[in-house]
């Protein structure tokens, strides 16, 4: 196929158009249609329910495909290009295959200087991937994210969401080991790991059933908090956040002698 010089260098082509998504196995897209029932009525309006069904495809095969959009098109009335205009605006939906776990390092500001950049830079060089790229393993995918509303705690990694706080690059790099040998890891608050799909159907309004994992969740730590209880008149912590080249069992034993 021939192309006009208007078109040369500019990675368009005139040719034939892209064929429909193909559809979901009947079985996984009768479970697909129960689940999204279920999202659906939680809402006055059905659109509202895109968010959640577009976590509910990604839980399926990991990433929002082009058949996750047709499926959430059809199932809300919708076009696929409405879908597709609210899956690319917003980062939590990949668009290409990714790891079992999603290891993000906040490079903005007060990360960066606290030592993410240094993070983001040693774990691409122990990977051996480039932002947004997956191990070959398929168990890591690395990227650089933005702020997380925990300066406080900064430089702070995140594994599909799931705050590990005062991180420094030999910290990054065991927890990345550990996530590919299947060594279980615990965040520093919050629910224990899961994986990507895992985390995408929690997202998608459905229960995790993991024991303890509820109870396990939490909101912000003591030093995000510390504003708060100093405006009620209590006493602040002599720390509340422990040195990065010391553990918090070490911390805390100090801070009672």
């Amino acid at each position: 196929m021939t192309t006009t010089p208007s078109e040369q260098g500019t990675g368009v082509s005139l040719g034939m158009p892209q064929l429909p998504a193909p559809d979901y196995p009947a079985d996984v897209r009768a479970r697909l249609e129960a689940d999204a029932k279920e999202i659906i009525a939680r809402y006055p309006g059905s659109r509202s329910a895109l968010l959640p069904l577009l976590h509910l495809v990604q839980s399926e095969e990991g990433h929002v495909t082009r058949t996750g959009m047709q499926f959430c098109a059809d199932v809300l009335g919708l076009t696929t290009a409405e879908v597709t205009a609210v899956a690319t605006f917003y980062t939590m939906y990949r668009r290409k295959p990714s790891g079992d776990y999603q290891v993000g390092v906040c490079t903005n500001t007060l990360c960066a200087v606290m030592g993410g950049d240094a993070i983001f830079d040693e774990l691409k060089q122990h990977l051996g991937v480039g932002n947004d790229e997956t191990t070959e393993d398929g168990k890591i995918t690395l990227e650089h994210i933005e702020c997380n509303a925990a300066c406080d705690f900064a430089p702070v990694v995140m594994v599909n969401w799931e705050f590990f706080d005062n991180q420094t690059p030999e910290s990054a790099k065991r927890l990345v080991d550990d996530l590919r040998a299947g060594v279980p890891v615990e965040p520093t608050r919050g629910a224990p790991i899961c994986t990507y799909k895992e985390t995408a159907r929690i997202l998608a309004g459905f229960p995790d059933e993991r024991p303890g994992a509820v109870e396990a969740s939490g909101g912000a730590g003591p030093a995000s908090l510390i504003g708060l209880r100093l405006a009620k008149g209590e006493s602040a912590q002599a720390r509340v956040v422990h040195p990065r080249d010391e553990s918090p069992s070490d911390a805390g034993t100090e801070e009672g002698e």
